[in-house]
């Protein structure tokens, strides 16, 4: 690893339930509190994006959650007015920036590629099923 490169850090969960906001962890059942996140998205085929978006976060699990369908609407609206040739291609959320990082990306300060080197990558991303609410018989209720 060189020395400019970013140690791994958040676990991260991309919503793709537009009717679940997870205001509990969906791990541990903790509230989860809302932060701001500066995320780092690469959009195919060579376009890379940072926001600073409002998430759900759970510090007990250092878990990011963003709602997919939010997150969409965004990368739309965002790529509809710099680069309309992209506006619904496939995506990757990469991880995440600084906040003083994000800001001389804003500004043009950095570059994709020094912006691609100062960036921390998720330790791993979680995927979550929702079990609809509704009775269940014993034998299938989670202990």
């Amino acid at each position: 690893m060189s020395e400019k490169a970013k140690k791994a850090r958040h676990y991260f969960f991309l919503n793709p339930y537009e009717d679940m906001a997870f205001t509990r962890c969906p791990k541990c059942d903790a509230k989860t509190k809302i932060r701001k996140h500066c995320l780092v998205i690469h959009i195919d085929p060579k376009f890379l994006l940072s926001l600073n978006k409002i998430c759900r976060y759970c510090p007990n699990c250092d878990l990011i959650i963003v709602k997919q369908a939010e997150l969409e609407g965004l990368l739309a609206a965002t790529c509809e007015e710099y680069e309309p040739d992209i506006v619904g291609n496939e995506y990757f959320v990469f991880g995440t920036l600084d906040r003083k990082d994000w800001k001389d990306g804003q500004t043009g300060e950095i570059s994709q590629q020094e912006g691609i080197k100062r960036a921390y990558p998720f330790k791993e991303v979680w995927k979550f099923k929702v079990r609809p609410g509704g009775w269940y018989p014993a034998k299938q209720v989670k202990s």
